[in-house]
């Protein structure tokens, strides 16, 4: 089930990705993910209306190193002559192009993005045609099942950018009247993975190495792509591998763990500097301590920590070791 994947021209050596999250998927956690073994990894979702306006914040995102290929980048839009120059504008920073049509915050929802997308048939299948002739990196598109549960258009969808151009597609199995309510219906990985003969990747809910097993069990798709099962936990993808290879998947050790949260620390703060990484860390620093004894005092004490060495202070009594 673990095995290589070849979307359009390009071939990864498995089938194990790293999703697109707003706030999330940046350089450091690309890099964690990689080091674990995810063969594709995504920027955060970029806006094509930000890069056509040369904005510093939206070319933030693409922030990368040699180290961090193959690099997947998501934008959104719903202008495809803007989604089409933002392409051409940022095609030789990644190695792969997908359009969002799937997200379902209000925010992208109301600009006609993300899953609006998916009660206009006629203007994916335009923005598809424009992003196809726009590059000729591969190609993908992410979506939903529908609007809501009466609008199940996931199908119909991916028949248009199929018959578009595009070289595959990841389907997240909610509508997005679900938000990421209720439990996602692996079975309509299988039904659109039985309608297109492109690659299908699958989404939702892999929060174990086991969910990742059974999704490509259950719904023969030829990849995952792992969100908010990453969060403190990049090690999801190299038990994943153990798995596949028949091994036993073991869960880090209190070390490795501490290793992992300070060189994250320490590569944000060498990029955007220590004041702004521990802000955006806070988040994460209470993500690799969840699920484990004192965990609640923990993450009090990580949100009113001001600077770093406090914070390996912190990180270091919590899992009664020094630095390794």
């Amino acid at each position: 089930m673990i095995k290589s994947l070849t979307i359009g021209a390009l071939a990864l050596r498995n089938n194990l990705i790293l999703a697109p999250m707003a706030g999330i998927t940046n350089l450091p956690l690309r890099l964690l993910a990689r080091k674990n073994g995810a063969a594709l990894c995504f920027t955060e979702m970029v806006s094509a209306h930000g890069l056509i306006r040369n904005g510093r914040k939206t070319f933030d995102l693409l922030r990368s190193v040699p180290q961090d290929r193959p690099l997947g980048i998501q934008l959104f839009g719903d202008d495809p002559n803007l989604i089409a120059e933002g392409i051409r504008v940022i095609e030789e920073y990644g190695d792969l192009i997908d359009i969002n049509m799937g997200c379902p915050v209000r925010k992208v929802v109301n600009s006609g993005s993300g899953s609006a997308l998916l009660r206009e048939p006629e203007k994916v299948r335009a923005i598809v045609r424009a992003a196809r002739r726009a590059t000729r990196l591969p190609l993908t598109i992410k979506i939903r099942t529908g609007w809501s549960a009466h609008e199940p258009t996931f199908l119909e969808i991916a028949r248009i950018a199929e018959g578009e151009g595009c070289d595959a597609i990841t389907l997240h199995p909610r509508n997005r009247a679900e938000m990421f309510n209720n439990r996602a219906d692996w079975s309509r990985i299988a039904e659109l993975k039985n309608c297109t003969g492109l690659p299908t990747i699958g989404s939702g809910d892999l929060f174990s190495p086991r969910d990742i097993m059974a999704m490509l069990e259950l719904t023969g798709c030829d990849g995952v792509m792992v969100a908010r099962g990453v969060l403190g936990n990049p090690w999801i993808f190299s038990e994943a591998l153990a798995l596949g290879e028949g091994r036993g998947a073991h869960p880090p050790s209190p070390s490795e763990r501490l290793a992992t949260a300070v060189w994250h620390m320490d590569m944000l703060t060498s990029l955007i500097g220590e004041k702004a990484a521990l802000r955006e860390l806070r988040k994460h620093l209470s993500w690799y301590t969840r699920g484990l004894p004192g965990a609640a005092q923990a993450r009090d004490a990580i949100n009113r920590t001001e600077n770093r060495d406090d914070m390996t202070t912190i990180l270091e009594t919590f899992f009664n070791l020094g630095l390794p």
